[in-house]
């Protein structure tokens, strides 16, 4: 059977920013080659930067190839200073075990480790018995000093005098090339991916296993995620954009991906879903002659929300989409599941039950007191003008009270200003709370 060709489906996808070797393309096509891509764990999950890799992995395995994903259970401690203008915060060993359990399970959901041609790895198990004496003598007098200075990570630090680089991120790209001997070493790996500004510390691997190994070894770099009017890609209002559910619901996820530009949506169905480029290509055309129906976009929320949370979530978040943003949305349609989801990232308040029905509970004294009015005077005027819903329902009267019939599952209550600002009240008895 003809072995799928990994770095084509990469070329197609605009997915190959650099390769250190041209024979490397005919290598990919003639053989099986065991290959890495490291993620250090920096928190105890992925966001979506690292989604390109996650995926780049997984094309790999699924053209036949050998996939190793390695945890940098070892290089966290240290930091790696690619892209990063100041010096990270160090984590404590028992952070550090709590974020690579967290990354386990997110990669173990895009590699197939049931079969041996994907392997998941952390370099703690090389790294942390190393001798530092036997380290600096056999592996750093491989390395010129003048020429990780000039390594653009470095050198855009050392250029800015408040922050600099300390020895200890400096030291990281000896680690991360000590990781490709590693690993060329035990499994027979000879190709180290990732984002283009790895770059130098791959090469430095590679210069690394010929100088000890006498072997060629090979990089291959994909592209750095942008959006197309300059913000960073991967934020959102609120921060982050997570693949841990608890961090950042299905919901929100799914949201993310429905509301990416068009300049961008064909770029990101390349990169982030597996659907077969002439699919793309039928969406592509759809953006240019109907970019009003955002067909582009629906695809690639419900491919990357169905990869990373699985059917049922994004059953859920494609459920409270159509309730949340229907004219007349009805919240009761939605679950408390969907409901939380949906709301989560929005300011949430405590409200003690036996207030209902009471002075205490009129609308405009809960308004201000949650601080989505800095007074009952600016709440009255905009509650005058229709600016203000209880569950999407406009409300008008200053009188009105909230009370048990407002009630959603029981326990929640949706308070809206204007068309953007949600708070979400929860409902319970003072035990509760």
């Amino acid at each position: 059977m003809q072995r799928p060709d990994f770095f084509a489906d990469l070329e197609q996808r605009d997915l190959v920013y650099q390769i250190s070797a041209p024979q490397l393309v005919d290598l990919l096509r003639s053989q099986r080659v065991t290959g890495y891509i490291g993620f250090d764990p920096t928190a105890d999950s992925l966001h979506v930067g690292s989604l390109l890799p996650l995926l780049t992995l997984r094309r790999f395995q699924q053209a036949g190839h050998q996939a190793i994903a390695l945890i940098g259970g070892a290089t966290g401690l240290v930091g790696d200073p690619s892209g990063k203008e100041s010096e990270r915060t160090l984590l404590s060993r028992q952070e550090l075990e709590v974020n690579c359990a967290g990354l386990r399970r997110q990669i173990a959901q895009f590699l197939d480790l049931e079969h041996s041609d994907a392997i998941l790895v952390d370099n703690a198990e090389w790294l942390g018995p190393l001798n530092l004496l036997d380290f600096l003598r056999d592996i750093g007098k491989h390395f010129s000093v003048n020429q990780m200075i000039a390594r653009e990570s470095v050198r855009k630090r050392l250029e800015s005098r408040e922050q600099g680089i300390s020895y200890t991120e400096f030291s990281y790209m000896l680690l991360q090339a000590y990781d490709f001997l590693a690993l060329y070493d035990r499994y027979g790996c000879i190709l180290q991916m990732g984002g283009s500004d790895q770059w130098g510390n791959i090469l430095s691997g590679s210069d690394l296993i010929r100088r000890l190994r006498g072997v060629e070894t090979y990089g291959l770099t994909f592209p750095l995620v942008t959006r197309s009017d300059g913000r960073k890609f991967g934020k959102s209002e609120e921060g982050n954009i997570w693949l841990d559910p608890a961090r950042t619901s299905p919901y929100q996820f799914y949201q993310f991906w429905l509301n990416v530009d068009d300049a961008d949506v064909v770029r990101y169905l390349k990169f982030f879903t597996m659907l077969p480029l002439a699919e793309i290509e039928e969406l592509a055309c759809q953006v240019a002659t109907a970019p009003e129906r955002r067909e582009a976009q629906r695809a690639l929320a419900r491919e990357v929300t169905l990869l990373v949370h699985g059917p049922a979530a994004l059953q859920r978040a494609e459920r409270a989409t159509a309730v949340l943003f229907a004219g007349d949305a009805d919240y009761r349609r939605l679950s408390a599941q969907e409901l939380e989801e949906a709301f989560r990232g929005a300011p949430t308040s405590t409200l003690d039950r036996r207030r209902l029905g009471t002075p205490q509970a009129t609308l405009l004294s809960v308004l201000t007191e949650v601080q989505l009015y800095p007074s009952r005077s600016r709440a009255r005027a905009e509650l005058a003008e229709g600016g203000i819903s209880v569950n999407n329902v406009t409300i008008r009267d200053a009188s009105y009270t909230l009370s048990e019939a407002d009630l959603l599952h029981g326990r929640y209550i949706i308070l809206r200003k204007g068309k953007k600002h949600y708070h979400m009240l929860r409902v319970a008895a003072d035990t509760e709370s």
